[in-house]
């Protein structure tokens, strides 16, 4: 009888009732758990990134698939060969196409890269802005690796995907968050945000650029630079004059943003932005 207790004993201290709520992962991952996990994936970056006092960054959104020129070439070359292998395949030539065609956007990997130089060096109005991406490839990466080339901290809000979701490598590792949830990452995007600038891309670039341009026209965020880089591209895809022509939006909104076409412009916008200390001090007191 005792042997059976004991055994008995042994078994409940296996089962999992008894594992301690915080180490029981099945629990933690359980749907009627979801505020918890969406609390936590906000309070994390957030405490540890007022841990290392990271008040200001200038976020640059754009397409993952944006390679840099030596990367854009190799592609090509490699669906170039396979292609060889099998010369009746139809969607292998129109792979080669589309790379073919992002060959051209190489040019916006180099002009993020600089970007990332150029703005995670200077001070503006005493402070300095850390570059925050979504950590992944292309545009993300360029942006990244401009800072990290240049000696300074740079941030990457990575998210859990099918496709793209490795942080890239010019990440500071201690800035290296990742995601569960696309509304908390975007609310880390905007929290400190002083600047925001916008390559080309697809869906998630244009979810996460009418996020902040809702945000800063309904006043739930201040006025910041808005930069859309690639004015040919960005004219070409979205005609924003002819949304307020219709009345959706005022003729005013559309001063919300600004175009460039040379990472130097694109500093030079938010600097004169921030040439008033106190829109500074407004921006931290609304953030």
């Amino acid at each position: 009888m005792e042997k059976k207790l004991l055994d008995r004993a042994k078994m409940i201290k296996r089962s999992r009732a008894y594992i301690k709520a915080y180490e029981d992962l099945d629990f933690l991952r359980s749907d009627e758990l979801r505020h918890i996990r969406v609390e936590l994936e906000l309070l994390k970056p957030e405490i540890l990134l007022r841990k290392h006092n990271v008040n200001g960054t200038v976020v640059v959104f754009g397409s993952a698939r944006i390679f840099s020129p030596e990367g854009a070439q190799k592609r090509v070359r490699e669906i170039e060969l396979i292609i060889r292998k099998n010369p009746k395949d139809a969607s292998l030539k129109e792979k080669l196409e589309s790379a073919k065609d992002l060959l051209k956007s190489s040019k916006f990997y180099e002009e993020a890269r600089k970007f990332g130089r150029i703005i995670s060096r200077e001070k503006i109005n005493g402070h300095k802005l850390i570059v925050v991406t979504g950590g992944g490839p292309g545009i993300m990466e360029a942006a990244n690796r401009g800072a990290y080339e240049a000696g300074e901290k740079t941030i990457g809000l990575n998210i859990t995907l099918p496709m793209e979701q490795y942080p890239n490598p010019y990440i500071s590792p201690e800035f290296a968050f990742r995601f569960h949830y696309f509304a908390i990452r975007k609310m880390h995007f905007v929290m400190r945000a002083r600047a925001l600038v916008v390559f080309p891309g697809g869906f998630g670039t244009y979810d996460e650029l009418f996020e902040v341009l809702t945000l800063v026209q309904t006043s739930k965020k201040r006025h910041l630079p808005i930069i859309l880089f690639g004015s040919d591209y960005w004219k070409d895809v979205i005609n924003f004059e002819n949304i307020a022509k219709w009345g959706y939006i005022s003729y005013e909104d559309l001063d919300l943003f600004k175009f460039a076409d040379k990472a130097e412009d694109a500093v030079k916008i938010i600097k004169d932005f921030y040439k008033n200390p106190a829109i500074w001090k407004k921006q931290k007191e609304k953030a």
